[in-house]
């Protein structure tokens, strides 16, 4: 903000004059102008031509050409101007009440908005905001107090207010003090630390592995992220693999003889029945319906008249040595 312009009064003879002080804090610019003030300057008349000049009716105000003789003023631009025309034409309106702030106000100064020093206060409480901090809400001034007790988190630990600038926690829509996060095993802070949710509770990796983590069935170690699950027991995905040809079976289709899963091509080699049929596997894989008769087996898509190719499935068939006939083909005989 461009310097104020400093009140001078015309001696006679020489005498004193007002000037402005300023204090910058933060963003506020306070001025103020007292007759009382510590700021008082003399105003040398340094020659008899200047005295002359100012002790002569030509030393009026540039706005209202009244005579400035024996009065206070202000120069802008080295053009001097009454106290009065001052305030009307350079003062700065309050933002809060609407007044002029004159030349002889405390005046406080924020994001371009001006305000009286009586009239800058916290739009919740009515404090006043001159010497303390604060802060805006949406255009409204609001003091630190009335800002985390309306805008602020609340530790979901310890109930207390997470002061805005203090290192905090967010997870999951709640908020900790940096140092209330605390691991539910070992219970000592978290803090910025890699962390795992289990059941509302939160731990260090350390402490996961080693109380909560299921363990693998086949390495015996820590499960931290995604494995595979079968009949009640866990592995890591590179730890289930097939019991004939170690292939990874994650991902994949597989079965199981007894407790011991395989891939489909080492379970149809070593286990799988053969369709009657079409002399494959039969694996219970894709439909996994099959028809058994005696010692024989068949997919049911393979489960037909020997003859005339008809679907048997559900319906009378009768055995003729290694065939099977429909009763159409069966009569004709």
């Amino acid at each position: 903000m461009e310097p104020q312009p400093q009140p001078l009064i015309v001696p006679r003879p020489p005498a004193h004059h007002c000037g402005k002080w300023r204090a910058a804090r933060a963003h506020i610019l306070l001025r103020s102008c007292r007759d009382s003030c510590d700021h008082l300057q003399t105003l040398l008349v340094r020659n008899e031509s200047q005295k002359k000049d100012i002790m002569s009716d030509r030393f009026n105000c540039k706005n209202c050409n009244e005579s400035l003789c024996g009065r206070k003023y202000i120069q802008v631009e080295d053009n001097p101007h009454c106290i009065p025309c001052y305030d009307r034409l350079y003062a700065n309106t309050c933002q809060e009440c609407k007044e002029i702030i004159g030349h002889n106000a405390k005046e406080l100064f924020y994001e371009n908005r001006h305000y009286h020093a009586q009239c800058f206060r916290c739009f919740h409480c009515d404090r006043s905001l001159a010497d303390e901090p604060f802060t805006s809400q949406e255009d409204a001034l609001v003091c630190s107090d009335c800002y985390c007790n309306e805008y602020s988190s609340k530790c979901v630990s310890c109930d207390k207010i997470v002061m805005p600038g203090s290192r905090l926690l967010e997870y999951g829509g709640s908020t900790w003090h940096e140092d209330c996060f605390m691991c539910h095993g070992c219970e000592k802070p978290i803090g910025a630390e890699a962390f795992i949710p289990d059941n509302n509770s939160y731990y260090c990796v350390p402490c996961y592995e080693g109380r909560v983590a299921p363990q693998c069935s086949h390495c015996k170690k820590a499960l931290t992220k995604g494995g595979v699950t079968y009949k009640d027991e866990v592995w890591h995905k590179e730890c289930f693999l097939c019991t004939g040809c170690k292939a990874p079976l994650a991902g994949q289709p597989f079965t199981s003889q007894g407790e011991s899963p395989y891939c489909v091509k080492c379970f149809s080699s070593l286990y799988a029945k053969k369709c009657a049929g079409c002399n494959t596997a039969i694996t219970g894989f894709g439909d996994g319906k099959y028809v058994s008769f005696e010692d024989r087996q068949w997919h049911q898509p393979c489960f037909k008249c020997s003859r005339c190719s008809v679907s048997l499935v559900g319906s009378g068939f009768f055995p003729d040595r290694d065939k099977i006939l429909c009763t159409d083909c069966n009569n004709d005989d």
